[in-house]
């Protein structure tokens, strides 16, 4: 297998073709079936990326280890509290030294109005490539993994009615990347997408025009309703997740008065009976359970958000493969 896109950046899938997303999914598939059949995979032997985590990470920093590792490389996680980083080190200097020592560098930075600008400043220093492991706005490494899982469970992605839902979550104040990634990739592939949300909720106006544009290119459509009934109604696919009010509100309280205003916005039994037969569940995890959606949907028949979280390993192997070999 050849890294097509050895030293590639990967740090939106806005900055990917069509052509090359197809290629990192080809490659996906073909880790999962090797995976599943105990063929080994050492595209990666003795390579060493470096994960850099702003924040907490279950399945991102996991996917990313074990996938390295099962490529026959080093993941080294770096808790960035723990860095010189937190005395002030530059992202131009932590790129720079990084980038010598190994062959990938990924990182985690959610900090609203800063994450993805510390990812470019490393991109422009470092000599390997960077990969987002979700910033403020993107987080493409989900957003590969959600397509990667709709496509296997569906004959055809054309006109499929996917809608992105705002849903009540307390845990924390969620960033915007999720649903943003969604919307600007799946109109790509001529999906149907509605985003629904509660005034206040927001994203910013530049995403929705790009979400427009990439819809109107690639034969799908989008369109905002502020009606939670609506976006549910017909629905193939349904992916009810929190997010904060930052564009709107960039305080970091997580509990306020538009908060509780709209905790009705719940992914309910009563809510998917509204949506297609054969609806399926989609969540990036973790859940709010609970809050966001209800035990009984999130562990129903409907729901395929293990088989979404275990896509996360396959398609990070095929980031990592694919920007990080020699041959």
């Amino acid at each position: 297998m050849k890294p097509l896109f050895k030293g590639k950046h990967f740090i939106t899938l806005e900055e990917w073709t069509k052509a090359e997303i197809d290629q990192l999914l080809k490659v996906s598939f073909m880790m999962k079936q090797d995976f599943i059949n105990n063929v080994p995979t050492p595209y990666l032997t003795n390579k060493t990326a470096f994960l850099m985590f702003f924040e907490q990470s279950t399945r991102t920093r996991n996917s990313m280890e074990s996938g390295l590792a099962q490529l026959g490389g080093h993941a080294t996680f770096l808790d960035t509290s723990m860095m010189q980083i937190s005395h002030g080190e530059s992202a131009k200097d932590t790129a720079i030294i990084l980038s010598s020592y190994g062959h990938g560098i990924a990182c985690r930075n959610c900090f609203w109005g800063i994450g993805n600008q510390y990812l470019r400043e490393m991109a422009k220093w470092s000599t390997v490539p960077i990969m987002n492991l979700q910033c403020d706005v993107y987080h493409p490494m989900q957003g590969l993994a959600d397509l990667m899982t709709i496509q296997e469970v569906t004959p055809s992605t054309k006109h499929l009615k996917v809608s992105i839902i705002w849903a009540y979550a307390t845990s924390h104040k969620k960033p915007i990347s999720v649903p943003l990634t969604q919307i600007l990739l799946f109109p790509r592939y001529g999906m149907d997408v509605t985003l629904a949300y509660p005034m206040g909720y927001e994203l910013p106006d530049w995403a929705i025009a790009k979400a427009k544009q990439n819809a109107e290119e690639n034969g799908g459509s989008f369109k905002i309703t502020h009606n939670m009934e609506e976006a549910y109604k017909d629905a193939d696919i349904v992916i009810p997740k929190n997010w904060g009010s930052w564009v709107s509100n960039p305080s970091k309280d997580v509990v306020d008065d538009l908060l509780i205003k709209n905790k009705m916005w719940k992914c309910t039994e009563a809510m998917m009976a509204l949506a297609s037969p054969n609806v399926k569940y989609m969540h990036a995890l973790p859940a709010d359970r609970g809050n966001e959606v209800e035990d009984s949907v999130i562990d129903g028949v409907h729901s395929i958000v293990y088989q979404e979280a275990e896509n996360r390993l396959h398609t990070a192997k095929a980031v990592m493969a694919m920007t990080m070999g020699d041959k």
